[in-house]
């Protein structure tokens, strides 16, 4: 079987296997043996795995569980780096390329769904140079903000001053009436409500960069992010792709989601959070917006129960989990393995439930 799912997968046809799913669905697991079989190599496309030092909390996979398998965009970039979609989609096109020249099958693994499509579906992220720099300059606004005493309200007017002087549709601007420091982010996701509605389905109000981002596109463009990224998704795949997604019954996997936060407290998250903080990053870095760092980092900061930051770790994530099946579900093309059917409710150990799922996707493959 493996054989002739080998012969189906020509180099020439530009073959891409996915493997995604929720966080702790068992993903990295399956993709080990999946790459073993098939002689491929790992492309992760995780937005905290990329990071040097975010290792726990990110359930980063070690050099002895890839068990001499080739993994790309793991401990990549140091920690104070903006890693975003633009970056990863073309770090992952270079490393599928270079996959392909040694004859080998690259293998999409992780639980970024924007990232996936950003790459499978090639899509645009052309932007002027001035929406370029709108992002920049509140972050930049954000850094001075330390060393100026300035508060959050002060920093947030003096950016939306200068975006709404910037704004080619000088009938939307940014809402500043009763802002204060603890509501200043809600009135920036109540303006992306009001002119974007579908966006603040997958972006979180606490995602100010994700935030600010859909505004400024409508600020620029006119039209709603969203809008733009229903065409790209229409778009028709560059490789010959295979899109699998991993799931599972949602109790156990909340059950499991609420066992491994339980095991990275003991395993040293908050030393891990303690160093990287001592290191000299900051909350608002995008590395420390990752679910598991924002959390302790908040608590070390706040002098808050590491108990309390624990619990909220499992509730963010058994959020995000239910935000990534939402993502996925609504993508084209996607083939659902669910474990509760390949394991007979799990009666099965895991390796069995593995074996099963990859002879699965073995004839997929090769039908």
């Amino acid at each position: 079987m493996v054989n002739n799912v080998k012969e189906k997968l020509n180099i020439d046809s530009k073959p891409l296997i996915i493997l995604t799913g929720p966080t702790a669905v068992g993903k990295t697991d399956l993709s080990i043996k999946l790459a073993k079989a098939l002689d491929g190599e790992i492309i992760s496309a995780d937005s905290a795995q990329v990071y040097k030092g975010l290792d726990i909390g990110s359930a980063k996979v070690t050099e002895e569980e890839m068990q001499g398998v080739p993994h790309h965009l793991i401990d990549v970039y140091e920690p104070d780096f903006s890693f975003d979609v633009t970056v990863f989609k073309e770090e992952a096109k270079k490393a599928v390329e270079e996959i392909y020249s040694r004859g080998r099958i690259p293998i999409i693994v992780g639980g970024t769904g924007f990232y996936i499509q950003a790459l499978l579906y090639d899509i645009s992220f052309d932007e002027s140079e001035e929406t370029g720099a709108y992002l920049a300059d509140f972050e930049e606004e954000i850094r001075k903000q330390g060393a100026s005493g300035e508060t959050f309200r002060e920093v947030l007017e003096n950016f939306v001053e200068l975006s709404n002087t910037k704004s080619t549709d000088k009938n939307v601007s940014y809402d500043l009436n009763e802002i204060n420091d603890n509501k200043a982010l809600d009135v920036l996701y109540s303006n992306l409500t009001e002119i974007d509605p579908d966006s603040t389905k997958v972006i979180h109000k606490n995602n100010y960069r994700k935030v600010i981002r859909a505004l400024e596109f409508y600020h620029f463009y006119g039209e709603p992010i969203s809008a733009h990224n229903s065409r790209e998704r229409e778009k028709s795949s560059a490789y010959n792709s295979f899109y699998f997604v991993l799931n599972m019954n949602r109790d156990r996997l909340y059950e499991r989601i609420n066992k491994r936060v339980d095991i990275m407290m003991n395993n040293g998250l908050v030393e891990e959070v303690k160093k990287l903080k001592e290191q000299g990053l900051t909350r608002d870095m995008t590395s420390m917006q990752a679910i598991g760092y924002k959390e302790i980092y908040d608590a070390l900061e706040t002098g808050g129960s590491m108990k309390d930051a624990a619990e909220q770790i499992k509730l963010n994530t058994r959020h995000f989990a239910k935000r990534q099946l939402t993502w996925f579900r609504r993508e084209k093309d996607v083939i659902w393995l669910d474990r509760d059917e390949f394991s007979n409710h799990y009666t099965l150990d895991s390796a069995e439930t593995d074996d099963r799922i990859l002879e699965y996707i073995f004839n997929k493959i090769s039908h």
